[in-house]
């Protein structure tokens, strides 16, 4: 295992990707980006893991892409721009939106640019009092990427969304919470015990079942009534072929806790 590679356990069917450059905040290189789009793609195809859980060592959660050596070196070909996005960060949040699994941010410091987006592309966010959330794009003088422009105006609304990318400024994690950015705030050490609590409660869950509400809700915002309701009659038909649906009916009539296998 490399120094640039995502530090990665599993135990008790939680997947654990650490983000592991503390030094520089956990800034992003190309090749933990890959590494993370690797993960989580083993992870869908992995009925051991039924959950995901990303973090980062240090003070910081991810300080975004790393930038250093990404100047121009010559003549730039019309595209490279936008193909380096397509096949990177647009790749690596596309990835944590579709991964079949439900992932939770533990956001245990700084996270900035596709590090915020990387945060807001889970499931769930955790956040420690220390937690900071920063636009930071138009302090570069840059355009916001990684699915931030979608992501943003999806979860706090537009005019809000303009604020924090037009101005950069720090936003704390109880600011985050308030604006809907963040489901809950716990002290420093509290983090990965209550990021690991929520991750065991999601793998004692209907792990198919989860997946496909969370297609139908990542969904939703993008289509009308009638496609969603189409969608909701066929995720529904899909899940009743599963062991942990017919589970969930027995338990009811047996008037007992189900216990779900993830199947």
């Amino acid at each position: 295992m490399t120094r640039d590679t995502v530090l990665h356990t599993t135990s008790d069917h939680v997947l654990t990707l650490t983000l592991n450059r503390p030094e520089s905040l956990n800034a992003l290189t190309p090749g933990q980006r890959e590494d993370i789009i690797r993960l989580l793609s083993e992870a869908n195809a992995t009925a051991e893991v039924r959950a995901v859980v990303i973090t980062g060592a240090g003070r910081g959660f991810c300080a975004g892409a790393d930038l250093r050596g990404a100047g121009p070196t010559g003549e730039r070909v019309a595209g490279d721009v936008a193909r380096t996005l397509r096949t990177g960060a647009q790749r690596l949040i596309a990835a944590v939106l579709d991964c079949e699994k439900p992932v939770i941010a533990a956001v245990n410091g700084t996270a900035a640019g596709l590090g915020a987006h990387l945060a807001f592309a889970c499931d769930l966010v955790l956040a420690a009092e220390s937690a900071r959330f920063i636009e930071v794009f138009v302090r570069r003088g840059l355009v916001p990427d990684g699915g931030g422009a979608y992501l943003l105006p999806r979860l706090v609304g537009p005019q809000r969304a303009k604020e924090l990318m037009f101005f950069g400024d720090a936003l704390t994690a109880p600011d985050a919470e308030r604006l809907g950015l963040v489901n809950r705030v716990v002290r420093d050490e509290e983090l990965e015990k209550t990021a690991r609590a929520w991750a065991e409660r999601l793998t004692s869950g209907p792990t198919r079942a989860l997946a496909l509400t969370k297609q139908l809700v990542n969904a939703s915002l993008d289509t009308d009534r009638t496609a969603a309701f189409a969608a909701e009659a066929a995720a529904q038909e899909i899940n009743m072929t599963t062991a942990d649906a017919r589970e969930g009916v027995r338990s009811f009539v047996e008037r007992r806790g189900a216990e779900f296998r993830g199947r």
